[in-house]
C-alpha cells in the first residue's frame, strides 16, 4: 500500500470518528438543558445507536456487498448525514429532534463497516497495517472533544445556557459533508459478492455462527457480552450530563482521556493476553466497568475530582480488555469459515441488543433518581456497578480458561 493511499485512508478514519465523537458525547447534555428533554427521551435518543446497529447488516448485506462500490455508498450516506445533522441543530424540541437522530444513526452505523471494508481491501497485510490507519479514528474522536471544550467552550455553563452546544451538530455536519465528498476520491472498492450470487437473510445476520453457541465457553462469553453492555450504555448516555451537572469544567475535553487510555492499553493488550490468558483479560475488562462506576458514585465533589478522572481513564481497560480481546477470542473460535458471521453476530448482540437494553435501563433509572433537574448520581452509578460485578461473577465461575492464539 503506497503512501498516498495510506494518507487518504487515515483521513477517512479521522473524519469518520471526528463526526461521531463531535456530537454523540454531548447529546445528552444538549437534550436535557437546551431541548428540555426528559431522561426517558434522552435514552430514546441514545438507543438509536442500537437500532442503527441492528439495521446496518441489512444495508451492508443487501446493498453494499452486492450492487455498489463501498466508497460510493459511504459518500452518499455521509452527504445525507450532513443534512440530518444540520436539521438536528435546528430542532426546537425533542419530538422534532428524534426522527432526525434516528434517521442519522440508521445511516451512520453502516458506515463503520464501510470504512473498514474500504481500508482492508487496499491493504497488503491488514494485521500490520490496519492499526496504523485506525488510530487516526481515535485521534479524530479526541480532537473533537478538545475542540468542543478547550477551543470553543461550547460545553461550559455559559455555552450551554446560551445554546452554543448545538454548534456540535453544525461542526459535525460540515465534517460529514467533507467526508461525503472526499469518499468519492477514495480507492475503488467494488462489491464483495459477485453479481447474481445468492445472499440469504441467514448470511446477512450471521446466523450460521449460532452453531458456535454449542461450545459452552463461547456461549458463556456470548451471553456475558450482552449483559456487560447493559452497564456500558450508562457511560455513553450519562457520563457527560453527570460531569456537566456536578460542575466539572471542560467535561467533554476531559472525557477524551478515555480515548487516550484506549490507545495506550491497546499496546498492552498482547502482553496481558500472553501473561494472563483470555479469561483473566476479559475479567479485568469487566471489573474495570464496576470500578469506574464506583469512582463516579463517590467522586462527585471538588476534593475528589481525581476519582472521576481515574474513572474516565479506565476506558482503555474497559473497552480494550473486554471488547477487543473478545473480538480476538471470537475470531479464534469461529475458524476461517465463520469469521465474518461470528463477528457480525457479536456486534448485533452487543451494540444492538445489549446496549439497547442498557440505554432503556439508564433512562428509567436516571428518571427515578431525579428531583427537579438534580440527579442522585451516587444511586444511579452504583446500580450499573453492582450489575457489572454480577456479570463478572457469572463469567468467573462459568467460563473455563483456554489458550487463544494472538498474532501480535
Amino acid at each position: 500500500m503506497n503512501t498516498g493511499t495510506t494518507m487518504r485512508l487515515s483521513l477517512m478514519m479521522f473524519l469518520q470518528f471526528f463526526i461521531w465523537g463531535g456530537w454523540f458525547v454531548t447529546m445528552g447534555t444538549y437534550l436535557l438543558n437546551n431541548l428540555s428533554a426528559t431522561d426517558g427521551e434522552v435514552s430514546l435518543a441514545y438507543s438509536t445507536q442500537s437500532w442503527g446497529a441492528i439495521i446496518a447488516p441489512f444495508i451492508i448485506g443487501l446493498i453494499a456487498d452486492r450492487f455498489f462500490n463501498a466508497e460510493r455508498i459511504l459518500g452518499v450516506l455521509h452527504l445525507i448525514g450532513a443534512g440530518l445533522l444540520y436539521m438536528m441543530s435546528q430542532a426546537s424540541d425533542f419530538s422534532v429532534f428524534y426522527p432526525y437522530v434516528l434517521g442519522y444513526m440508521i445511516i451512520y452505523m453502516p458506515t463503520l463497516a464501510l470504512v473498514n471494508s474500504v481500508a482492508f481491501r487496499q491493504m497488503d497485510d491488514p494485521s500490520k497495517q490496519f492499526s496504523t490507519i485506525r488510530v487516526f479514528g481515535t485521534i479524530g474522536w479526541i480532537l473533537a472533544g478538545l475542540v468542543i471544550s478547550f477551543v470553543f467552550s461550547w460545553d461550559s455553563a455559559e455555552g450551554i445556557s446560551t445554546g452554543m452546544l448545538k454548534n456540535t451538530f453544525l461542526m459535525t455536519a460540515i465534517a460529514s459533508g467533507i467526508l461525503g465528498l472526499f469518499s468519492f476520491t477514495l480507492p475503488q472498492t467494488p462489491p464483495a459478492v459477485e453479481k447474481g450470487a445468492k445472499v440469504t437473510l441467514r448470511d446477512i445476520l450471521g446466523l450460521d455462527a449460532l452453531k458456535l453457541l454449542k461450545d459452552r465457553n463461547f456461549a458463556v462469553f456470548f451471553f456475558s457480552s450482552i449483559l456487560i453492555c447493559i452497564p456500558l450504555a450508562f457511560y455513553y448516555q450519562q457520563a457527560n450530563p453527570f460531569l456537566t451537572e456536578i460542575g466539572v469544567s471542560n467535561a467533554t475535553g476531559k472525557m477524551t482521556i478515555g480515548q487516550i487510555s484506549e490507545v495506550l492499553f491497546m499496546l498492552l493488550l498482547p502482553v496481558f493476553l500472553k501473561k494472563y490468558g483470555i479469561k483473566k483479560t476479559l475479567l479485568f475488562g469487566m471489573l474495570a466497568w464496576a470500578l469506574r462506576y464506583v469512582l463516579f458514585a463517590y467522586g462527585n465533589s471538588d476534593s475528589l475530582v481525581f476519582m472521576l478522572l481515574i474513572g474516565i481513564a479506565l476506558h482503555g481497560i474497559c473497552y480494550d480488555f473486554f471488547f477487543v480481546s473478545g473480538q480476538i477470542y471470537t475470531d479464534s473460535k469461529a475458524g476461517a469459515k465463520y469469521k465474518s458471521a461470528a463477528q457480525g453476530m457479536i456486534t448485533l448482540a452487543t451494540y444492538g441488543v445489549g446496549m439497547l437494553i442498557g440505554f432503556w435501563a439508564a433512562g428509567k433509572i436516571s428518571a427515578y433518581y431525579v428531583e427537579g433537574t438534580v440527579h442522585d448520581w451516587q444511586s444511579i452509578w452504583l446500580l450499573p456497578a453492582g450489575f457489572a460485578v454480577l456479570v463478572f461473577l457469572i463469567f468467573f465461575f462459568a467460563f473455563k480458561n483456554e489458550t487463544v492464539e494472538y498474532d501480535k
